[in-house]
C-alpha cells in the first residue's frame, strides 16, 4: 500500500496543468477560430479567410507569448495583404 501512496504523490506532481487566464482562454478561442479559417483558405484559395485567419492566430499566439509563432504569422499575413490589395 505505501508503494502505491508514494507512486501516486509523484504522478501528481509530475502532473502539470496549465492554468489559463480568462484573456488566455478567450484567445485560445479565437485561435481555434482562425485555425478554421485557415483550413477553409485552402480550399478557396480566398485571400480574405487567409487574412482573417492569420490575424485571429497572431492574437492568440501573442495571449501565449509564442514569439516565433507570432513573427511567422505576421509574415504569412503580410503576404495575403500584399496579394490581396494587388
Amino acid at each position: 500500500m505505501k508503494n502505491f501512496i508514494t507512486k501516486r504523490k509523484l504522478l501528481k506532481i509530475l502532473a502539470y496543468t496549465n492554468k489559463l487566464t480568462a484573456y488566455q482562454k478567450v484567445a485560445s478561442r479565437i485561435g481555434y477560430m482562425g485555425a478554421g479559417f485557415l483550413i477553409a483558405a485552402q480550399w478557396t484559395i480566398e485571400p480574405v479567410l487567409y487574412i482573417l485567419g492569420f490575424i485571429c492566430v497572431v492574437v492568440q499566439t501573442s495571449s501565449r507569448k509564442q514569439w516565433n509563432l507570432v513573427a511567422l504569422n505576421i509574415n504569412g499575413l503580410i503576404a495575403w495583404l500584399t496579394h490581396f490589395l494587388r
